[in-house]
């Protein structure tokens, strides 16, 4: 088993903090994206809205949580030691599993065979749309 990523909140507060701090990146980076699109002025005020700022938050915040890789085996051993709901996606035949757990007793799961960085990019979407959306 191993992990990747480099954020795991230990509390609503924490997840709260991070998605506040990563806001000013977010708005940096979507700048320097139009910037590098060749938008002007005009089309920079009419395309790059607070949506799409937020939209830029909400994807860096999910690629920087900490996300488990592992055997089914050692899922079903952190599994049985965990408290909290764990919503599973995929097949239970499948051999390996990638989770996360949230601050709030929720945990997100899904298997795959081979594809492991789709898997994480995956379940990381499903964490920030299960697990922290609603907090912000």
């Amino acid at each position: 088993m191993h992990t990747v990523g480099t954020f795991r909140p230990e509390s609503v507060d924490d997840a709260r903090e991070h998605y506040e701090a990563i806001g000013p990146a977010a708005q940096t980076v979507v700048r320097e994206l139009a910037r590098a699109m060749a938008f002007d002025r005009e089309e920079y005020a009419e395309r790059v809205t607070s949506d799409v700022v937020a939209t830029a938050r909400d994807a860096m915040f999910a690629s920087l949580l900490e996300v488990r890789v592992g055997t089914r085996e050692e899922y079903e051993t952190w599994r049985a030691e965990y408290d909290g709901d764990v919503v599973e996606a995929g097949h239970e035949a499948v051999d390996r599993v990638v989770w996360h757990a949230g601050p709030t007793d929720e945990a997100v799961a899904a298997t795959f065979q081979n594809e492991e960085d789709a898997a994480v990019a995956t379940l990381r979407r499903q964490a920030f749309g299960r697990i922290y959306r609603d907090l912000f």
